[in-house]
C-alpha cells in the first residue's frame, strides 16, 4: 500500500492539493484536522483531557468545545500550544493508524493530510512526504478569507507554525502553491515519480 503524507502550514493549500488528488486519482484522504474535530466531541476521552488541562470554561453550556477560544489561547501562548499538542498527537496517531489498517484490503493509495505530520510522528506511516508551501502574504489572505478572522490573528497563526525552510528540509518533495496551474503540474510529477519508483526527487515551482 502506498501512503503519501501531505503537510504544510496553515493557508499553504494542503487541502487544495488533497482535493485534486482525490478527484483526479481516486485516492483515499485521511484528514488529521477532521479527525481531531471528531475526537473532540462531547463525551470523548480527548475532550475530557482538554477540559482537564484548560479548564471547564473551554466548553460551552452544551459541553461542546469552544474551538475559537482554544485557538486564541494556543496561538498566543507557546506553552499552552505545546500542552495541547502533547494531548492531541496520541489520539490522532492512534486513530489514523486504525484507519490505515482498515483500508489495507482496499488496495488504494492513502493520503494523510496533516499540518503537524512530523510533530505527530505520522511520517512513520508514509512512503513519501510532500510539503506544500506558499508566500506568507498569500497564506494570510487565504486564512482571513477561510476562517473569517482579522489580518493580525492570521499572521499570529503563521508565526506560531513552522516556516517554509522546515518543510524544504524535512519533506521528500515540495509544491510551491502560489499559482493553481503549478499545483496540477507538481501533482502529476509526484504521482509519476512515486508510482514508477523514480528515486530522484527535485524541487519545482
Amino acid at each position: 500500500m502506498n501512503i503519501i503524507g501531505i503537510t504544510g502550514s496553515s493557508g499553504a493549500g494542503k487541502s487544495t492539493v488533497c482535493d485534486i488528488l482525490q478527484e483526479e486519482y481516486q485516492v483515499k484522504v485521511i484528514n488529521a484536522d477532521k479527525i481531531a474535530k471528531e475526537l473532540s466531541k462531547r463525551g470523548t476521552s480527548y475532550l475530557d483531557e482538554i477540559i482537564e488541562k484548560f479548564g471547564k470554561d473551554i466548553v460551552d453550556e452544551n459541553g461542546e468545545l469552544k474551538r475559537k477560544k482554544l485557538a486564541e489561547i494556543i496561538y498566543n501562548n507557546f506553552e499552552k500550544r505545546k500542552l495541547l499538542n502533547l494531548c492531541t498527537f496520541k489520539y490522532i496517531k492512534k486513530e489514523i493508524k486504525s484507519k490505515i489498517n482498515r483500508t489495507k484490503k482496499e488496495n488504494v493509495t492513502i493520503i494523510i493530510d496533516a499540518p503537524l505530520l512530523f510533530e505527530c510522528g505520522l511520517d512513520e506511516f508514509c512512503n513519501l512526504v510532500v510539503g506544500v508551501i506558499s508566500q506568507k502574504d498569500i497564506q494570510i489572505e487565504r486564512i482571513v478569507a477561510r476562517d473569517n478572522i482579522d489580518y493580525e490573528s492570521a499572521e499570529k497563526r503563521i508565526g506560531a507554525q513552522e516556516g517554509n525552510s522546515f518543510f524544504k528540509e524535512k519533506c521528500d518533495f515540495i509544491i510551491e502553491n502560489n499559482k493553481i496551474i503549478a499545483i496540477h503540474i507538481a501533482i502529476i510529477r509526484i504521482i509519476y515519480r512515486f508510482v514508477w519508483n523514480i528515486s530522484e526527487i527535485t524541487f519545482i515551482k
